[in-house]
């Protein structure tokens, strides 16, 4: 005999629409009487962070290091998008994953620049120089020395 999980799914598609339509409606009644936009719930936010957890462990995110970095950006332009959202819609687990994949990649991408510039410095400013110890007396070069070379080779 199979035993049924009690809850199969980690975000509540129908709850989280009506959360969804609250927020909205909350944020209109604040435009309407000149306030600032509420804040969003708790539940609300918790959604965004399961979504993004989640997605962090497909296969084809799972191994990257800044992978906590990557959920940080999902659920911040989940955030940043939840006004976008059209309450006519049903499926706000959709739209909000398709946010924070977006988001995913556009970190893997910031990182990547990132390590391409990280090598190319390296590279152009000699590796004996970025690796050696602190102990080697032949290259006792300090920290500004170092920085100045590598700024000099860059704009050269």
């Amino acid at each position: 005999m199979r035993k049924e999980r009690k809850n199969p799914h980690y975000v509540n598609n129908k709850d989280f629409h009506a959360a969804l339509v609250v927020y909205k409606e909350n944020v209109e009644i604040a435009k309407i009487k000149g306030l600032s936009p509420p804040r969003i719930t708790n539940y609300l936010g918790d959604c965004f962070l399961k979504i993004a957890t989640h997605l962090s462990y497909r296969p084809n995110f799972v191994n990257y290091m800044f992978r906590e970095d990557m959920i940080s950006d999902g659920v911040e332009n989940c955030v940043h998008y939840i006004n976008n959202f059209n309450t006519d819609r049903t499926n706000p687990f959709a739209y909000f994953t398709q946010i924070v994949y977006y988001a995913f990649l556009r970190r893997i991408q910031k990182e990547k620049k990132q390590m391409e510039i990280k090598e190319k410095i390296i590279e152009r400013s000699g590796y004996d120089e970025v690796f050696s110890v602190d102990g080697d007396h032949h290259n006792s070069s300090d920290y500004n020395t170092i920085k100045d070379n590598i700024q000099m080779k860059l704009y050269q």
